[in-house]
């Protein structure tokens, strides 16, 4: 989020009267000027809610590597619409994360699933199955 903030605000530090009024981005402009809000392309605001844990290892685990490959479709999206190589080279820089990322979750869905007939690590919890 730190990373992506401040590449919103290098992108609107300098604007323009004429280029608020002029654009699409007039709307957020009025409610935030150009503070960072993080909103989705949508213009729905970013919400805890969003987050989604079960705490079940095997669901959580496939719930983070979702989530890292829709980061790294917004990422990839992003570098098809932009055209300005400081902000291409940090949000290839975020991709390339996602995609480790995704990579160590990855290798933890395995190690669970070695385990799985193990006490307490997928079939039940014993704080509620006992």
């Amino acid at each position: 989020m730190e990373m992506i903030g401040a590449i919103v605000h290098q992108l609107t530090r300098n604007l323009k009267d004429s280029q608020v009024k002029d654009s699409a981005f007039a709307p957020y402009f009025v409610d935030h000027t150009t503070g960072v809000y993080p909103t989705a392309a949508s213009g729905f605001p970013w919400s805890a809610s969003s987050m989604q844990v079960k705490g079940d290892p095997m669901a959580d685990l496939t719930e983070d590597l979702a989530a890292e490959q829709k980061a790294r479709v917004t990422y990839d999206n992003i570098l098809r619409l932009s055209d300005d190589p400081d902000v291409n080279d940090a949000i290839k820089f975020l991709r390339e994360r996602e995609v480790v990322h995704f990579q160590r979750f990855g290798e933890a869905a395995q190690l669970l699933r070695e385990r799985l007939n193990q006490r307490n690590v997928y079939f039940m919890n014993p704080a509620f199955d006992m």
